[in-house]
């Protein structure tokens, strides 16, 4: 079965797999790199034009090592997980000093790169190199459990090293190239988690959960884990020109580099709150959530006349209509900014 599997799906690419999406241009390391990155956790449309933009300002991996770290946060503002973000920034520094520019040409060399795991790896040497390794991003993760019924969810140690057992045991000795972009595509367009269009998959004959009937059972559902949810308070200053103060957060951890409003407690406001240049009123309560929990952000807003009458902070910013899109923000403070300014 395995060559036919292979066959079956190459066929299928060549006639209805896509072909020109941006990265597809040019299958080098760098536009392919950038594009894996972004598509993590990120459908494809959203990630279109934050791609084109992000390549037009860094169209090499030089210019990228080259950038500051808040000029690349401020272009990755709105797709979220940051450390992407962060990590590509180190990955072309190391790229640019250890590697004279160039990519590493292997999977497992790949690998020792921050931010690139097995599955990004595996994409960047086969699709640019054409090795014989397997990829298992979430869509070629959905293909491979219904067509071979593999149960379990795949965060899962046991069920993922199913699941990469089979990938590796079906890829194909040519076209390595092409059938790591057919899988992704088969699960991007064909094989997708809701109302998949099975009678238009080039493997549905071979496909176990399909001749079960059960093609909503896989993959397997992840365990649900009650959310906490934490509570803090957004300190909001805002002068009369239209300023907004930000302050930028440390280079890790949550929101790491990113820029956000001083947060507080409520012991902590209401000390502060007689010092204040005028009384604070609250903004609207916003909910952000995390992998592992809730963040309940109750913002604050004092305003004043100037920049000058409240004392400043460290790592602080001013933001305005003019200079917005120059800070790499977190998306509650996205919310507030575009709330104060219209």
């Amino acid at each position: 079965m395995k060559q036919a599997f292979a066959d079956k799906v190459l066929t299928w690419f060549d006639v209805f797999g896509r072909h020109d999406l941006p990265w597809q241009k040019s299958l080098t390391p760098y536009p392919v790199w950038i594009s894996e990155i972004m598509l993590q956790q990120t459908q494809v449309q959203t990630v279109i034009p934050y791609f084109n933009r992000f390549m037009a300002r860094f169209p090499s991996v030089k210019a990228l090592a080259r950038a500051d770290l808040d000029e690349v946060l401020s272009l990755w503002t709105g797709l979220g997980y940051y450390a992407r973000a962060r990590n590509l920034h180190k990955t072309a520094n190391i790229i640019s000093e250890f590697h004279q520019g160039e990519f590493p040409r292997s999977q497992q060399d790949l690998l020792q790169l921050p931010g690139i795991g097995r599955s990004t790896a595996g994409a960047i040497s086969a699709i640019c190199f054409n090795e014989r390794v397997a990829i298992l991003d979430g869509n070629v993760k959905r293909v491979i459990s219904r067509v071979f019924a593999i149960g379990g969810y795949p965060g899962q140690r046991e069920t993922a090293e199913q699941l990469w057992a089979k990938a590796e045991a079906v890829l194909p000795h040519d076209r390595i190239n092409a059938y790591t972009q057919a899988m992704m595509d088969l699960g991007a367009t064909v094989c997708v988690g809701k109302a998949p269009l099975c009678g238009a998959c080039p493997v549905n004959e071979a496909c176990l959960a399909l001749e079960r009937q059960s093609i909503s059972d896989y993959p397997g559902k992840k365990p649900k884990v009650s959310k906490p949810t934490r509570s803090t308070i957004m300190l909001v200053v805002k002068t009369q020109a239209g300023e907004i103060r930000l302050a930028q957060r440390p280079p890790e951890g949550i929101w790491g580099g990113l820029y956000s409003f001083p947060e507080l407690t409520q012991e902590e406001l209401d000390a502060l709150t007689p010092h204040l240049p005028s009384p604070p009123r609250a903004l609207a309560q916003l909910k952000h959530s995390f992998t592992h929990f809730h963040l309940l952000i109750e913002p604050i807003l004092v305003e004043i006349d100037a920049i000058g009458d409240i004392p400043r902070i460290d790592r602080e910013a001013w933001v305005s209509e003019d200079n917005s899109e120059a800070f790499g923000l977190c998306r509650p403070a996205q919310k507030i900014i575009q709330t104060l300014l219209g």
